[in-house]
Protein backbone atom coordinates (compact mmCIF):
# COMPACT_ATOMS: atom_id res chain seq x y z
CA UNK A 1 0.00 0.00 0.00
CA UNK A 2 2.88 2.33 0.94
CA UNK A 3 4.30 1.19 -2.61
CA UNK A 4 1.05 2.70 -3.93
CA UNK A 5 0.90 6.14 -2.30
CA UNK A 6 4.52 6.78 -3.45
CA UNK A 7 4.05 6.07 -6.88
CA UNK A 8 0.68 7.98 -7.32
CA UNK A 9 2.28 11.40 -5.44
CA UNK A 10 5.28 11.10 -7.76
CA UNK A 11 2.69 10.68 -10.96
CA UNK A 12 1.10 13.27 -9.50
CA UNK A 13 4.28 15.61 -9.84
CA UNK A 14 4.43 14.17 -13.00
CA UNK A 15 1.19 15.76 -14.04
CA UNK A 16 1.26 19.09 -12.48
CA UNK A 17 4.47 19.22 -14.80
CA UNK A 18 2.96 17.66 -17.60
CA UNK A 19 0.12 20.28 -16.90
CA UNK A 20 2.75 23.06 -16.97
CA UNK A 21 4.68 22.07 -19.89
CA UNK A 22 1.15 21.38 -21.85
CA UNK A 23 -0.83 23.99 -22.91
CA UNK A 24 -3.50 21.68 -23.74
CA UNK A 25 -3.57 19.84 -20.42
CA UNK A 26 -5.67 21.81 -17.63
CA UNK A 27 -5.32 20.74 -14.13
CA UNK A 28 -7.74 22.38 -11.43
CA UNK A 29 -4.79 21.99 -8.31
CA UNK A 30 -2.50 19.66 -6.78
CA UNK A 31 -5.41 17.09 -4.95
CA UNK A 32 -6.90 17.30 -8.84
CA UNK A 33 -3.41 16.02 -9.36
CA UNK A 34 -3.07 13.36 -6.88
CA UNK A 35 -6.64 11.74 -7.76
CA UNK A 36 -5.87 11.78 -11.98
CA UNK A 37 -2.95 9.79 -10.63
CA UNK A 38 -5.20 7.06 -8.71
CA UNK A 39 -7.03 7.15 -10.98
CA UNK A 40 -4.53 6.50 -13.96
CA UNK A 41 -3.09 4.26 -11.82
CA UNK A 42 -6.44 1.93 -11.48
CA UNK A 43 -6.88 2.26 -15.15
CA UNK A 44 -3.61 1.04 -16.12
CA UNK A 45 -4.07 -2.04 -13.46
CA UNK A 46 -7.29 -2.97 -14.24
CA UNK A 47 -8.22 -1.82 -17.76
CA UNK A 48 -5.36 -1.09 -19.46
CA UNK A 49 -4.49 -5.23 -20.01
CA UNK A 50 -7.65 -6.19 -20.63
CA UNK A 51 -7.64 -3.79 -23.38
CA UNK A 52 -4.16 -4.74 -24.98
CA UNK A 53 -5.71 -8.66 -24.75
CA UNK A 54 -8.50 -7.67 -27.13
CA UNK A 55 -6.64 -5.78 -29.34
CA UNK A 56 -4.10 -8.44 -29.78
CA UNK A 57 -3.99 -9.04 -33.76
CA UNK A 58 -4.43 -5.09 -34.63
CA UNK A 59 -1.76 -4.45 -32.02
CA UNK A 60 0.74 -7.05 -34.50
CA UNK A 61 -0.81 -5.59 -37.46
CA UNK A 62 0.16 -2.24 -36.53
CA UNK A 63 3.95 -3.28 -35.11
CA UNK A 64 2.53 -2.15 -31.44
CA UNK A 65 1.61 1.75 -32.45
CA UNK A 66 -1.69 0.74 -31.36
CA UNK A 67 -1.01 0.22 -27.83
CA UNK A 68 -0.34 4.89 -27.94
CA UNK A 69 -3.99 4.62 -28.94
CA UNK A 70 -4.53 2.81 -25.95
CA UNK A 71 -3.01 4.92 -23.66
CA UNK A 72 -4.64 8.24 -25.20
CA UNK A 73 -8.17 6.28 -24.90
CA UNK A 74 -6.57 5.74 -21.08
CA UNK A 75 -5.83 9.42 -20.65
CA UNK A 76 -8.89 10.83 -22.29
CA UNK A 77 -11.35 8.13 -19.96
CA UNK A 78 -9.13 9.95 -17.04
CA UNK A 79 -10.24 13.28 -17.94
CA UNK A 80 -13.64 12.29 -18.37
CA UNK A 81 -13.87 10.56 -14.74
CA UNK A 82 -12.02 13.54 -12.57
CA UNK A 83 -13.41 16.33 -12.33
CA UNK A 84 -11.34 19.61 -12.57
CA UNK A 85 -8.82 17.85 -15.40
CA UNK A 86 -8.94 18.42 -18.90
CA UNK A 87 -7.04 17.14 -22.34
CA UNK A 88 -7.79 19.07 -25.24
CA UNK A 89 -7.90 16.21 -27.97
CA UNK A 90 -5.54 13.03 -28.58
CA UNK A 91 -2.60 14.54 -29.75
CA UNK A 92 -2.30 16.35 -26.43
CA UNK A 93 -3.43 13.06 -24.08
CA UNK A 94 -0.11 11.37 -26.15
CA UNK A 95 2.26 14.08 -25.63
CA UNK A 96 0.63 14.12 -21.81
CA UNK A 97 0.85 10.34 -21.79
CA UNK A 98 5.00 10.86 -22.93
CA UNK A 99 5.55 13.78 -20.30
CA UNK A 100 4.08 12.00 -17.59
CA UNK A 101 6.00 8.85 -18.95
CA UNK A 102 9.32 10.65 -18.73
CA UNK A 103 8.81 13.33 -15.74
CA UNK A 104 7.75 9.93 -13.41
CA UNK A 105 10.76 8.14 -14.70
CA UNK A 106 13.09 11.27 -13.49
CA UNK A 107 11.64 11.95 -10.24
CA UNK A 108 11.62 8.39 -9.38
CA UNK A 109 15.71 8.03 -10.31
CA UNK A 110 16.09 11.26 -8.36
CA UNK A 111 14.11 9.88 -5.55
CA UNK A 112 16.02 6.59 -5.85
CA UNK A 113 13.11 4.13 -5.52
CA UNK A 114 14.00 0.64 -6.14
CA UNK A 115 11.19 -1.78 -8.42
CA UNK A 116 12.87 -4.89 -6.51
CA UNK A 117 12.67 -3.68 -2.96
CA UNK A 118 9.94 -5.72 -1.13
CA UNK A 119 7.71 -3.63 1.24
Amino acid sequence: MIKFIAKTLITAVAVLVAAYVLDGVHVKDSMTAVLVAAVLGILNSFIKPILVIITIPITVFTLGLFLLVINILIVKWASDIVPGFRVDGWVYALLFSFVVSIATYLLESLIGTDKNQKV
